[in-house]
């Protein structure tokens, strides 16, 4: 109603002063790194003994399974060393094969074909906002970056949330989906995505002391180049040090249409650091930092309007210690401070309201907002291993506790208003027991939580335990069906109010004038989940070092007390100001209507839907086949029931690759079916075809390509639905990229 016309923006390209500026310090930065790598002594003392590489390498050759695949590997956010096939939840795990091959330009490329997981972006596509089963934003799906949680949220149409991890810095991502993921913190009842960043260990070879990388990349739709430029060093077997830099410029894509899409261009500058310490043989210390610094400009009707810059530092420590055999103990210290900041200044007068009166009155030029957010935790958690008679014991123990300050200023004092000032403090701890038994498997856990927000408006708090259960079978131990297994899965998951949710109050800042209404009286949410799922492993199909995994998961997810923006409180409901039957009164610029705005709890929303993933590897290449099927609604207390806007589309997705000259060479391509999300206004039914190939020319010398939207589909992504205006994603896009290393 009302919102359809608040926040009507989009991204430009940046200034040239800004653009010039970010230039200067990539080449700056990139040229530093260069020269301090490459004067590296070639004779440096090795950092590895030949004797224990060769050993470690025979006990990695060991341990792999013929024709291991993608769900094999050991998901980095599993607090119990599991890989996503061995896990009774809806697990999956992009690697550094699967980014490569992607050649994501932003975090919404890192996923694509994962079933149950969407990444929405606006025009501003240095916003990204996680979607897990149609849950999304305001702590629904926590997003955490080596152990560092990214809560930063803006007010607004479309993304809510704001975070950048470059995927040139990454390595790996993990996606839990459903409440299932509450050890990993309080809030996730839509689940936890995790993004793994690079280490030393990913550049340094057997044998080698130092070892640098540069990349360049180059897209045809906007024209678009990434440097990046990576340098590690091994000081000895138990220290070593990795430095990573990355500058993307990008302009104004087109559309499938041939349309140029105003302000979805860019320029960002990422960076990473981090150092891995060894203490002794079962001991490791992880120190790290990862920022961003990027600049754009929002546009009104294809106006730039502000002129916007960012600033996001990561602060990570985590620290790991075991016993000689991971027995009792096996104990994880993760501690992290982040602070974003985005600094808004106005290029031209604007006419907005006051936030109090709502009477007119005007921005002048130059004026400036600042959205400032700290963000520190810690998370400890221990996992003890061992046996009573016959059952095997994995019990994992352990607390957590994040707090979010928000400090928001702006010309008018309207920014604390819509994206409120405040302190929320989220703490919990949890125990869970996963027992083993031949054909048997459970786990059992407990989850409490406690929150506490406080502002100038007032205090709020509260706490809830949340179980989980969780009962897998594999009755079958005849040749093709040993490696099948059923579960079934219940799990709570608790979220306390937001800042925003509370607090947000004042008119609406421009167009169709009404009030929004603080809500301290806001119920935390409860999801309440019931999955059952099956997961299936085989080697030796068709040849003896293929394979076969597929997981696959139908879920029902209640959300009591959702929280949802209501923009149509009744006049003199919840102290809405205006008088009974008052009409629109017309004012120059807008006009005021007789409603308000304020987020509220219905009482549930209903979500289900059926999630496949399955995979096939072999010599000559691999296949894979990935689908997500997803519905829900909410309900009112009345009973009323309304379609939920932030279900996803639909997805099949079918990929298959191949692999020549002895391995050097791989092409293949994907297709992937999207259908439109039922009472969705801006979407449709499409279907992407992609296309891929990779080429190890050398040792220390690859090129890559992609080609997306091959047949120039015009698509628009449907969680923009709630967006004043669809935002049509990019048509035919062509990437080529070439990587040179080197290392002694």
């Amino acid at each position: 109603m009302g919102l359809a016309n608040w926040g009507r923006l989009g991204l430009e390209n940046p200034g040239p002063a800004h653009r010039s500026t970010i230039r200067k310090m990539a080449a700056l930065l990139a040229g530093a790194a260069a020269i301090g790598l490459l004067t590296v002594p070639a004779g440096a003392q090795q950092a590895t003994d030949e004797q224990q590489t060769d050993q470690a390498k025979q006990t990695e050759a060991a341990q792999a399974p013929a024709g291991a695949t993608l769900l094999d590997q050991i998901l980095v956010v599993s607090r119990t060393g599991e890989t996503a096939i061995e896990s009774l939840s809806s697990t999956s795990h992009v690697d550094q094969e699967q980014l490569d091959r992607r050649m994501a330009t932003t975090p919404n490329d890192v996923f694509f074909g994962v079933p149950g997981i969407t990444m929405q972006a606006d025009a501003r596509r240095v916003s990204s906002s996680v979607n897990i089963r149609g849950l999304q934003d305001l702590g629904r799906v926590q997003v955490i970056v080596d152990g560092a949680r990214q809560d930063f949220q803006r007010s607004g149409h479309g993304t809510q949330s704001t975070f950048w991890i470059d995927p040139e810095l990454l390595k790996s991502a993990d996606v839990i989906r459903g409440p299932v993921a509450n050890t990993y913190g309080s809030g996730a009842i839509g689940g936890v995505v995790f993004f793994e960043t690079k280490d030393a260990d990913d550049f340094l070879r057997d044998g080698e002391t130092w070892a640098a990388s540069t990349t360049g990349r180059y897209e045809s739709n906007g024209k678009g180049w990434t440097t990046s430029a990576a340098g590690a060093y091994r000081f000895n077997e138990n220290w070593d040090v990795l430095g990573n830099i990355v500058y993307r410029d990008y302009n104004d894509y087109k559309d499938g249409g041939g349309d140029t899409v105003n302000g979805t261009g860019f320029d960002v500058l990422s960076g990473l650091l981090k150092t891995t310490i060894r203490p002794s043989e079962n001991s490791e210390l992880k120190l790290g930092w990862n920022g961003t610094s990027d600049s754009w400009q929002e546009t009104s009707s294809g106006v730039p309007v502000y002129d916007v810059d960012l600033k996001q530092n990561t602060f990570t420590g985590r620290y790991n210690i075991t016993d000689d055999v991971k027995s009792w103990l096996d104990l994880h210290i993760n501690a992290s401070y982040g602070k974003t900041q985005l600094d808004q200044t106005s290029l031209i007068a604007l006419n907005r309201y006051n936030p109090s009166t709502g009477l007119p009155i005007l921005v002048p030029a130059g004026s400036q907002s600042t959205y400032d957010m700290d963000t520190a935790s810690i998370d400890i958690w221990n996992t003890s291993r061992f046996e009573t008679g016959d059952f095997a014991h994995e019990l994992t123990y352990g607390g957590d506790w994040v707090s979010d300050d928000v400090d928001n200023t702006g010309a008018t004092g309207s920014d604390s208003f819509y994206t409120p000032s405040g302190k929320r403090r989220v703490s919990g701890g949890y125990i869970q027991d996963k027992i083993s038994w031949n054909w048997l498997e459970i786990e059992a856990g407990l989850r409490y939580d406690s929150y506490s927000l406080k502002s100038d408006e007032g205090n709020t708090s509260g706490d809830r335990l949340s179980p989980r259960i969780t009962v897998g079978v594999s009755p079958f131990d005849s040749a093709g069906l040993d490696g099948l297994q059923f579960y079934s899965t219940y799990a709570e998951g608790y979220r306390s109010p937001s800042i925003t949710e509370t607090l947000i109050s004042g008119m609406h800042p421009a167009g169709v004038v009404f009030p929004f209404l603080p809500n301290p009286n806001l119920k935390p949410e409860t999801g309440k989940t019931w999955e059952a799922g099956i997961n299936y492993k085989t080697n030796g199909i068709i040849q003896s070092d293929d394979a076969l995994r597929i997981k696959a998961a139908y879920f029902h997810n209640d959300v009591d007390d959702y929280i949802g923006l209501n923009d149509d409180v009744g006049v003199g409901n919840n102290g809405c100001p205006y008088l009974p039957g008052l009409p629109p009164i017309w004012v120059p610029g807008g006009y005021y209507i007789p409603t308000c705005a304020q987020y509220q709890n219905f009482a549930n929303a209903k979500i289900q839907g059926f999630e496949f993933e399955s995979v096939y590897e072999a010599a000559w290449g691999f296949a894979g086949l990935s689908a997500s099927f997803t519905n829900g609604h909410t309900v009112t207390y009345e009973g009323v029931r309304e379609d939920l806007s932030t279900i996803p589309s639909s997805q099949v997705t079918a990929q298959l690759g191949l692999r020549f000259l002895e391995d050097r060479l791989t092409v293949g391509g994907e297709v992937q079916y999207n259908g439109k999300p039922k009472g969705n206004a801006v979407a449709r039914d499409y279907t992407l075809v992609n296309a891929f190939a990779s080429y190890q020319a050398t040792d220390n010398f690859k090129v890559d390509f992609r080609a997306d939207n091959l047949f120039d589909v015009k698509y628009a992504n449907p969680l923009n639905g709630s967006t004043t205006v669809a935002v049509y994603e990019p048509g035919v896009t062509l990437k080529l990229a070439a990587t040179m290393r080197f290392g002694g």
